[in-house]
């Protein structure tokens, strides 16, 4: 249910924002040091104007609101919510709930655009915000033209109001209307990790057939069992032996706002999400034969081939939600993924990432087969991989690294020796490959690997230390 929220008496005028908070697909920082109320006064006066200029002649717009859990989020809503009704924009505040929550309100409500306040799966100092226009991401050079704007103070004036709308229920129905009718019961573990998922959750699992357990489902924004990001093994531990000890049919785990996904088998297995898409990627290509499929540049060899061999055409593609999705557009494209947990149904429903939308869409695929979970992606070529590896390095010279280990390597470049450099630089010989990017996200390059073999595995892990080493980053692969 949403929350009231009082509006604050700040007036307009010229901000500049720190210059680390707007990254390529959303605004994030450290509350109290990069980010505080005035920068989200600042952009809701920025977003709000653009809303209203896009809009031309009607002077208006119609803008959603929601916020996780996190100690700092009802205040960033306040701020948010009295910077846009000051250009003239009207809100409605979905209140507290994930992020597929905000997404659903503006596509259910036919809204302009919604903003979401949340820090994902940041540690429980950050926070920020995710924008959406109705028909397209808000990333890259939009987010820096509203902090041009802001820079100089040209916003909108106006008297927008605020309403509070209650959508919960509207958006569990929505989840459930594509469950198909189940052909068995599945008895499946929840791991909400604390985050802004965990009363939708409650309402999604009282609705569905089988047997289920919550973990960590009351909404805690200091995350006080495990951080909530999926794509890290340990953070799964508690869903493994949750699983292993009741003999459940699977596992599945969200992040901090409910965009993300992460798995486990009946046997405790993770799952990667690269996997899971060729699951998903099997169901849709058997209506849209032919269709597109992205992947981003973290994800295996193997899905994309799965994709192929399924009569799909894969993309790789960028790291980014918001780049992802205008990737979709651009190729009409049904389904996309990321490594990171990220997976968009355009088919079915409405393109953006939705890890409880995802999880509908996972339960159909097991109950339409007598097999368990893990026969799904059995088939799948075994291949020797790490998980996402982050290595911290400083904000300011971040974006710097990669290009260095792009030109030390580049006169290297072969047939059996090449180099993609769309997101990052990934390596590609004929035993793996490997990538390091900068995290748009975090203060980290990513790195991951992959390879046909365990010594081939090893062999491509110490080129990757030998060239992150050589632009004067210290970093070594744990043993």
């Amino acid at each position: 249910m949403a929350q009231t929220i009082q509006t604050t008496d700040y007036i307009q005028h010229a901000h500049t924002f720190s210059p680390v908070i707007l990254r390529e697909y959303d605004v994030r920082g450290i509350v109290g040091e990069s980010l505080n109320n005035q920068d989200a006064f600042a952009l809701g006066c920025a977003f709000g104007t653009k809303i209203i200029r896009d809009n031309g002649s009607k002077k208006t717009g119609h803008v959603c609101v929601a916020y996780d859990g996190r100690a700092s989020s009802p205040d960033f809503a306040q701020s948010l919510i009295s910077g846009l009704i000051s250009t003239g924009v009207n809100v409605e505040n979905l209140g507290l709930g994930p992020t597929p929550m905000l997404y659903f309100g503006v596509k259910d409500r036919n809204a302009d655009g919604g903003i979401m306040i949340t820090g994902s799966h940041n540690p429980s100092e950050y926070n920020g915000f995710k924008m959406t226009l109705q028909k397209s991401p808000i990333y890259g050079d939009a987010i820096q033209d509203l902090g041009k704007m802001a820079e100089v103070g040209d916003f909108e004036t106006g008297h927008g109001d605020v309403t509070e709308v209650d959508i919960q229920d509207e958006y569990v129905e929505r989840l459930l209307k594509d469950l198909k009718p189940a052909t068995r019961e599945l008895n499946i573990v929840w791991d909400n990790g604390n985050g802004a998922a965990g009363e939708i959750l409650r309402r999604l699992v009282a609705k569905l057939p089988g047997k289920h357990i919550l973990l960590y489902d009351d909404i805690d924004g200091e995350f006080p069992n495990h951080h909530p990001d999926p794509t890290v093994d340990k953070n799964l531990v508690d869903l493994q032996k949750a699983v292993l000890d009741n003999n459940y049919d699977l596992g599945i785990a969200f992040d901090g706002d409910g965009d993300r996904i992460g798995t486990v088998d009946e046997q405790g297995n993770i799952l990667r999400c690269d996997a899971l898409i060729t699951i998903y990627a099997k169901d849709v290509l058997s209506r849209n034969p032919g269709a597109a499929i992205i992947g981003d540049v973290k994800c295996s060899q193997v899905m994309f081939d799965e994709i192929e061999r399924l009569g799909g055409k894969a993309i790789m593609w960028n790291t980014g939600h918001s780049l992802v999705k205008a990737k979709m557009v651009e190729e009409d494209s049904p389904l996309a993924g990321e490594l990171s947990g990220h997976i968009f149904f355009k088919d079915g429903y409405y393109g953006f990432d939705d890890a409880l939308y995802c999880s509908i869409r996972l339960i159909n695929a097991i109950t339409e087969t007598p097999a368990p979970f893990s026969s799904l992606s059995a088939h799948l070529p075994k291949l020797f991989n790490t998980p996402e590896i982050r290595m911290a390095v400083d904000e300011a010279v971040k974006f710097d690294i990669v290009p260095k280990i792009v030109k030390n390597l580049r006169p290297k470049e072969s047939p059996v020796f090449q180099i993609n450099d769309i997101d990052g630089i990934r390596v590609t010989t004929p035993e793996g490959w490997w990538l390091i990017r900068p995290s748009n996200t975090q203060d980290v390059l990513v790195s991951r690997v992959e390879a046909n073999s365990e010594d081939a595995l090893n062999d491509l892990k110490k080129m990757v230390e030998t060239e992150v080493n050589q632009v004067g980053v210290d970093f070594q692969f744990e043993a």
